[in-house]
C-alpha cells in the first residue's frame, strides 16, 4: 500500500529534502510552504498524514493541526528546531501523533512515519471492528431487519419524542399464520425462507421514515412515526396483500403461499411502551382469531379514523 504524505514547512530546502526522502521510500507526497496553502489542497489530496512545521508565517503548526484533526480526521506528525519553545505535551494537546525536533536523521523520520502510520491503520480497524460489532448487536441475522433489542429501544426513544412535540406515533405487530406448520411440513430451511422474504417483503412496503423489527419467532413490528392510525393500516394492509400474493418453492412444482395477522395502534396521551404494544398485541391476536389474514386496529375513544 502507497501512503500520501503532505509536507508543509516554510524553509524550502527542508521541505524539498523531506519531500525527495519520502518519494525515494515511494511515499506519495504534496507538499505547501504555509497553512492556508496546505488546507487547500488537502480539499483535493486524499493524506493519510500531514507532517508541518510549527513555526511558519501566519498560522503555525499546532492551530493547523487542530484543525487538520477537527476537519479532516487525518494524523498530524509536527517538527520544530525551538525545542525550548515548544513542547511534546503541547504538540498532543493540539491533536498531533508525534513530535520530532530538528533537525533530524531521515532514517529516525522514516522510523517515526512508519509508527504514526502503523497505530492510525490500527484505529481504523478497530473503529470498523466495533461499528460491525454494533450493527451484529442490534440485527437480526436471518432478516437482516432490526432486532426486538433495538425494536424497545427505539420505541421508547419514538415516545419520549410523542411526548415532547405531540407528533403521532402508530405500530404494527404481525405474525404469520400457521407458521409452525409450514415449518413441520418443509422444515427449518424453509421455513427460514419464509422468514426472510416477509423480512424483505416488509422492508419494501416501508417509508423512509418508518423502521421494522424482527420481534421474536414469525412475529414482526413496524415503527410508524408522525402517522396516524388510519395511514399506518394503509401500509399494513399493503405488507398483508403483497406477502399474501408472494409464491414460495419449498420442492419443485409445489407453490405454496402464507399469510400475515396483523394488529395496529397508534399511541396515546399518557401510555407508556408496555401498554402500546400490549394492546397492539391484542389487536393481533384478534386478527388471528376472527380469520386471519387480515388487519384489525385498536382504536381508543380518544383517536378516530
Amino acid at each position: 500500500m502507497t501512503y500520501s504524505i503532505l509536507i508543509v514547512d516554510d524553509d524550502i530546502a527542508i521541505k524539498e529534502s523531506v519531500e525527495e526522502y519520502l518519494k525515494i521510500l515511494s511515499y506519495n507526497t504534496k507538499a505547501a510552504i504555509n497553512a492556508k496553502q496546505a488546507l487547500s489542497i488537502l480539499e483535493n489530496f486524499d493524506a493519510d498524514m500531514v507532517l508541518t512545521d510549527i513555526m511558519m508565517q501566519g498560522m503555525d503548526g499546532l492551530e493547523l493541526t487542530k484543525i487538520i484533526r477537527e476537519k479532516f480526521s487525518i494524523e498530524v506528525m509536527v517538527m520544530t528546531g525551538y525545542s525550548a519553545d515548544y513542547s511534546y505535551e503541547e504538540a498532543i494537546q493540539a491533536g498531533a501523533s508525534d513530535f520530532i525536533f530538528k533537525p533530524f536523521r531521515f532514517e529516525e523520520l522514516n522510523l517515526r512515519i512508519k509508527r504514526v502510520l502503523r497505530e492510525s491503520e490500527l484505529k481504523k480497524e478497530r473503529a470498523t471492528l466495533l461499528k460491525e460489532m454494533k450493527q451484529l448487536a442490534i440485527t437480526d441475522a436471518l432478516t437482516g431487519l432490526f432486532n426486538s433489542r433495538q425494536f424497545f429501544h427505539q420505541l421508547k426513544q419514538e415516545i419520549k419524542r410523542y411526548n415532547r412535540y405531540s407528533r403521532s406515533l402508530s405500530l404494527l405487530l404481525l405474525d404469520i399464520d400457521f407458521f409452525k406448520q409450514y415449518n413441520d411440513t418443509w422444515g427449518h430451511l424453509g421455513g427460514d425462507q419464509v422468514l426472510m422474504r416477509v423480512g424483505s417483503i416488509i422492508n419494501s412496503c416501508m417509508r423512509s421514515m418508518d423502521t421494522a423489527y424482527r420481534y421474536g419467532g414469525e412475529e414482526f413490528t413496524i415503527l410508524l412515526p408522525e402517522t396516524g392510525l388510519k395511514k399506518a393500516c394503509v401500509v399494513g394492509a399493503r405488507i398483508k396483500d403483497n406477502i399474501a400474493s408472494e409464491i414460495f418453492q419449498p420442492e419443485k412444482n409445489n407453490p405454496q403461499s402464507v399469510t400475515v395477522s396483523i394488529g395496529a395502534s397508534e399511541l396515546v396521551d399518557g401510555e407508556d411502551f408496555i401498554d402500546f404494544i400490549k394492546r397492539t398485541d391484542q389487536a393481533m391476536y384478534k386478527s388471528k382469531t376472527t380469520g386471519r389474514n387480515k388487519l384489525t386496529y385498536s382504536c381508543p375513544p380518544s383517536v378516530s379514523i
